[in-house]
């Protein structure tokens, strides 16, 4: 499994004890809706972060990993690591762009995007904002999205 994006954020190493030291990474995928992922690096892996800075378009090997952990009170609780095993420079360089002219042909199921965009085609959902943000523009519109 791997993820590719752009490195965000590059940790400093962290000596957890005498025998065990890690490294975060943190990679923004270049998708539709970018994510942020934090990528641990253990031990001696945590060198593979040296060549790298900040802006490299990147692609990284992972585990999942997954553990259990009991409090003293009983509790049981879940917690999961993302962690990177070879960080190689990646040669290709998606764009948004090329990610939304290889999707634009799709023809789904009807999607409440897929139908807004068909009406504003339409003509429809102009005045549609009754009570909400009326000619004026929120924080919350920043991400352009139609909801």
């Amino acid at each position: 499994m791997d993820i590719q994006g752009r490195i965000k954020l590059i940790g400093h190493i962290q000596d957890i004890s005498a025998s065990f030291r890690k490294r975060e990474v943190v990679v923004t995928t270049d998708e539709q809706y970018p994510q942020h992922i934090m990528v641990e690096f253990t031990q001696d892996k945590v060198s593979l972060l040296d060549g790298v800075q900040v802006g490299d378009f990147v692609k990284i090997d992972i585990n999942l990993r997954g553990r259990s952990w009991q409090s003293p009170q009983g509790e049981t609780r879940y917690f999961n690591t993302i962690q990177g095993w070879r960080l190689t420079q990646a040669t290709n360089q998606p764009h948004m762009q090329d990610y939304q002219q290889s999707n634009s042909n799709y023809q789904g199921q009807g999607s409440a995007v897929d139908a807004y965009h068909q009406q504003q085609q339409q003509g429809g959902y102009q005045n549609q904002q009754q009570g909400f943000n009326q000619g004026q523009q929120s924080e919350y519109d920043e991400d352009n999205l139609p909801f």
